[in-house]
């Protein structure tokens, strides 16, 4: 059971919360109704990701074997046999697909442009340098995207633009710790890991950060989305932002903890709370629009 449960990953089913997003932002957080079909979105994101990783950890079962903690995986280590993983995949793909269907047809659209993407992910556009990390951040956008069209929600350009942004500041992250293993090992660790250096991803690391800071802080103080949302008070919100980026950033050049983004978020306090607080100043300027401090 253990083998099987790291086989599918669930701890990185984390990153599907994404659909939530334009619900949130659009003040329906409480629509009993369509956070039900949400979370059937979620399940049907969970099972086709799964497949992906499974298809993934099947097609890199030699490089993973000489990789630091990836060789503990179940195909790499031998705990799971290839027929049994193969079959699984099937079956959460046909689950997958089917629930999103009886959930909206244009969801399964979105839900395929996902598999597609990072099939294609998978047999080999990976190895490509910077296109691994764009397709990425996309594959974010489109659990986005699929929120929105679950909710029947618009999904406004700036929302994708931040959402594409944070993904790809993850995505380099992670691939910041694929280049340290490789220098403390002399391994590449992934093909595409020859087009990176650290110089050239601490510097596409503060570029991202810098440009994420600036697209929030326009976007809260958009006239558009105040008009939409009902408020001008969303810059109270950036305190947060700012506080979880610069921790981040902390914690890779001064702590030296480089590490994949979803561990650190499941780690570190003191992100924990920042997004926690992130959050409940949202819900307080989008719906609890009488509170004193945020009339608008």
């Amino acid at each position: 059971m253990k083998a099987f449960i790291k086989l599918i990953r669930p701890k990185d089913w984390a990153k599907n919360v994404f659909l939530l997003v334009p619900v949130f932002f659009a003040g329906e957080i409480f629509n009993t109704e369509t956070l039900l079909k949400i979370f059937g979105g979620l399940i049907c994101f969970s099972l086709v990701a799964s497949s992906i990783y499974i298809i993934n950890d099947y097609r890199d079962i030699e490089d993973d074997r000489l990789h630091p903690t990836k060789k503990l995986r179940p195909l790499a280590a031998g705990t799971i046999s290839k027929g049994a993983a193969i079959v699984t995949c099937i079956l959460f793909l046909i689950a997958g697909f089917s629930l999103a269907w009886f959930i909206r047809d244009k969801f399964l659209f979105v839900l395929g442009l996902y598999f597609l993407l990072n099939l294609g992910y998978s047999f080999g556009l990976k190895n490509i340098s910077i296109l691994d990390i764009i397709i990425i951040a996309i594959g974010f956008v489109l659990r986005v995207k699929g929120g929105a069209v679950i909710a029947f929600v618009d999904l406004s350009g700036w929302l994708t633009i931040m959402v594409f942004l944070l993904a790809l500041f993850m995505a380099i992250a992670k691939r910041r710790d694929d280049v340290l293993i490789k220098l403390a090992s002399g391994t590449d660790m992934r093909k595409a890991v020859k087009g990176y250096n650290l110089e050239f991803i601490n510097s596409a690391i503060s570029l991202i950060c810098g440009v994420i800071i600036v697209s929030y802080f326009m976007y809260t103080m958009s006239p558009e989305i105040g008009q939409r949302l009902g408020t001008h008070r969303l810059y109270y919100t950036c305190l947060f932002v700012l506080a979880g980026i610069f921790r981040y950033l902390q914690l890779i050049y001064v702590n030296q903890q480089s590490d994949s983004p979803t561990r650190i978020l499941y780690k570190d306090r003191f992100i924990q709370i920042s997004i926690l607080l992130w959050v409940i100043s949202f819900y307080f300027i989008l719906y609890v629009k009488d509170f004193t401090l945020f009339k608008s």
